[in-house]
């Protein structure tokens, strides 16, 4: 199997210190099934290209399955996997280049945390569902794709192409994300995982897919392929992913609900209806001017813009990746002048007065403040209510207490979160915000209500009162 990655950024040797591979070197690597070798064939300032090359041994990766493992035969032995990428190159990609996934190199870290221009080739790729699907995944995070079919046999044209496709993706990608991009992706195009799935499989798939994953148009497709289509995993993926608020749908029910639901009977997914909710709080306000805080990629921040009835809207995120996302999603660089003076994005953190952040009739802070260490929450608190004082704050966040009705859940909802609150948490919470600050405090739920745990959602619509007297 052969994967090259390349730069033209000047200097381009510098690919050598965001990999940890030094370009004058060649590296070998034994993972439990064959030899990963790292090579440059070319390094100089103008262009470098690193290869990562793994040989599979059919022997050692047959000793490696376990006992219970189907495929007693011949195909352990008789297959394409010595020339194919797919999951095993991603696990060995992985591996050799760990350091760089991460996105940490002390020498140069500005630059990791760049995006520079990238070609990364796959001379031969199995791929279900052909260019269409190559091109569907890769697109959406900023790559130009040229897939390639390759013929079953160039003697005989009639025979037509194989499954097997030549990729060649290029764009402007921070490395790290090229990396895990393509960690995940491998066995998704493929639809197989080469190795034994264990339950840590949802954590890989989320760490992996982290600032990206959850705002692909086709997350549900990619989770289901990467896991397996199994089932369990696959819908505590979907639930975690869910809370991230970004584009995937809630494509998982709980557990009691699961099983008394009717076929014919379709339910909104909880980001939708969680977007309806702060949509009409923020219109029953009479809002004319929203901020969305930790906006995204701006999947909310779009229904603002299309809303006639708010004539300022802005988003703030402390991520740049996000930000650029919303940008794409907004097609800002398309937006006539006109439209362009209604809409603002900038970067910020919550927990840092920012005179942007004021001057709105109402701000948003939907599935955030579960994101913030509980020692910098109250920093937040006076960010938001104390300084850039809205006239109305709509507040979001998980229901602990409806976790256990989350088949797979074990924990919070995403790694991510710093805390969950149960009902009595976030209306001890609320009241005291609303007390210190002077707003008043409504609370609702949103989502599917269960009489025991409430609804998996947590809503507060805050209103400053001296707003109120006028």
């Amino acid at each position: 199997m052969l994967l090259t990655v390349s730069t033209t950024h000047r200097p381009a040797t510098d690919l050598g210190y965001l990999l940890h591979k030094h370009p004058d070197r060649v590296q070998e690597f034994a993972p439990s099934f064959g030899t990963a070798t790292v090579l440059y064939p070319e390094a100089n300032d103008e262009r470098c290209t690193v290869a990562l090359m793994l040989d599979v041994d059919p022997v050692r990766l047959a000793r490696s399955r376990g006992r219970n493992a189907p495929d007693f035969s011949l195909a352990q032995y008789v297959n394409d996997r010595p020339y194919a990428a797919s999951s095993l190159l991603g696990v060995a990609m992985a591996d050799v280049f760990s350091t760089a996934r991460s996105g940490r190199c002390r020498s140069r870290q500005e630059l990791a945390d760049s995006a520079i221009p990238l070609e990364i080739a796959i001379p031969v790729l199995p791929c279900r569902g052909g260019a269409e699907i190559a091109r569907r995944l890769f697109e959406p995070l900023g790559w130009s794709v040229v897939a390639e079919p390759i013929a079953l046999d160039d003697g005989f044209p009639e025979w037509g192409d194989s499954r097997y496709l030549r990729l060649t993706l290029t764009g402007v990608v921070r490395l790290a994300d090229a990396l895990n991009q393509l960690h995940v992706l491998l066995p998704v195009l493929d639809e197989s995982k080469h190795y034994w799935q264990g339950p840590d499989e949802v954590d890989k798939l989320l760490r992996s897919g982290e600032g990206w994953l959850a705002g692909h148009p086709d997350a549900e497709l990619i989770t289901r392929r990467y896991l397996g289509r199994r089932g369990a995993l696959t819908r505590a993926a979907l639930t975690r992913l869910a809370e991230l608020g970004d584009d995937v749908e809630d494509a998982v029910e709980p557990a009691a609900e699961e099983e008394t639901r009717q076929p014919d009977e379709r339910r909104a997914p909880l980001k939708a209806q969680r977007h309806d909710a702060v949509h009409q709080a923020l219109l029953d306000l009479g809002a004319r001017s929203v901020i969305d805080l930790g906006c995204g990629p701006g999947q909310f921040l779009a229904r603002l813009v299309r809303t006639p009835a708010f004539s300022r809207v802005a988003g703030a995120d402390v991520s740049t990746r996000s930000l650029q996302q919303a940008a794409r999603r907004l097609h800002l660089d398309r937006m006539s002048e006109r439209q362009a003076e209604r809409v603002q994005l900038f970067q910020g953190a919550l927990t840092y007065e920012d005179e942007r952040y004021a001057g709105f009739d109402a701000a948003v802070l939907m599935e955030v403040i579960e994101h913030v260490d509980p020692p910098r929450l109250g920093a937040l608190e006076r960010v938001v209510f104390g300084v850039a004082a809205p006239g109305a704050v709509v507040v979001t966040t998980p229901n602990a207490e409806y976790n256990p009705l989350y088949e797979g859940l074990s924990g919070m909802r995403h790694p991510d979160h710093r805390f969950e609150w149960s009902r009595a948490e976030f209306a001890a919470w609320s009241d005291r915000v609303a007390d210190v600050y002077g707003y008043t405090v409504e609370r609702r739920g949103v989502g599917d209500l269960d009489e025991e745990h409430g609804t998996p959602t947590q809503l507060a619509i805050f209103t400053r009162t001296e707003a109120t007297d006028d």
